[in-house]
């Protein structure tokens, strides 16, 4: 199973709440994966799919909704499934939509517990997925500072609700688990989004940090778990990801605005981090897709 381990990189960006996507389908095709943003995944009449979430496994019922913490594996598979009417919404929200020192006020300890127990994934109570089912579906009704409002009182619904499952085993581990509090991080990160459809050279970003390349290179992989290139590829592939989806631009269009010095390259490292190419990643998506 870890052998096909997928690292999603969502085309939420920092400037957005979250995002949703809804759609109806005939078959579950995207592939165990993992992301650093929580997901809430509703899904109706997809009875007989397999949920895999952790180290769980098991077949869905006809309505489910679940709640996947950061960094923490899942995947829905077709399976037993033959509902050709499948409705999903997925909801994607950064993990710090709510500022540490906010979740500390009483009034949102339920909140804060449920984030917490994310970690393993939540399955919510079949009462409580009926009960928010049409708000769920109608969230993309909503515009602006509403749709905020209406997720995050859905999410302190969720949180108050009784006869939740945590599904993965507390002694599983998620793939990435690493956390960093450095301004340096930080400022390197701001750096790189403003800046991602430029060439950016590791001097650059060490000058930024007034560190030597071999000591800054040396500090990120520390602080972050993943290499410094790596992560300017991943940044441009997050915005690439949402061009895909938000506009009609070609693809090289989009390739060489995301920074990508040719195509052939954009499109190999695209599929061998995103597991599709840019055009079946673009089709996939092709459902009603929100960014908040």
């Amino acid at each position: 199973m870890n052998d096909k381990l997928l690292k999603e990189i969502t085309p939420l960006t920092q400037s957005d709440c979250f995002t949703l996507f809804s759609r109806v389908k005939d078959k579950f095709d995207f592939p165990l994966h993992y992301h650093e943003e929580y997901e809430l995944n509703f899904i109706m009449n997809g009875q007989g799919a397999r949920r895999v979430i952790g180290d769980h496994m098991e077949e869905i019922e006809e309505l489910e909704l679940v709640l996947v913490g950061p960094n923490l594996q899942h995947a829905w598979f077709t399976h037993k499934c033959t509902s050709r009417e499948i409705k999903e919404v997925t909801i994607q929200f950064h993990k710090d939509l709510f500022d540490e020192k906010l979740l500390k006020r009483n009034q949102l300890s339920f909140l804060r517990s449920m984030l917490e127990r994310s970690s393993r994934g939540i399955l919510f109570s079949k009462e409580t997925t009926r009960q928010l089912a049409n708000r769920l579906l109608n969230l993309n009704q909503k515009h602006g500072f509403d749709s905020v409002l209406e997720l995050f009182s859905i999410l302190h619904d969720l949180s108050t609700s009784r006869e939740i499952r945590l599904l993965s085993d507390p002694s599983f581990h998620a793939p990435e688990t690493l956390s960093f509090n450095s301004r340096r991080i930080e400022l390197t990160y701001e750096y790189i989004n403003q800046n991602f459809h430029k060439p950016i050279t590791l001097g650059e970003v060490a000058k930024l940090a007034n560190m030597t390349e071999v000591s800054f290179s040396r500090f990120f992989k520390q602080r972050t778990g993943i290499t410094f290139i790596d992560s300017l590829t991943d940044i441009r592939l997050g915005h690439a990801s949402r061009m895909l989806i938000d506009t009609t631009h070609s693809i090289s269009e989009i390739a060489y605005q995301c920074g990508f010095n040719n195509i052939s390259n954009f499109n190999r490292i695209f599929k061998k981090k995103k597991g599709c190419t840019p055009k079946e990643f673009r089709e996939t998506f092709s459902g009603k897709r929100i960014f908040i």
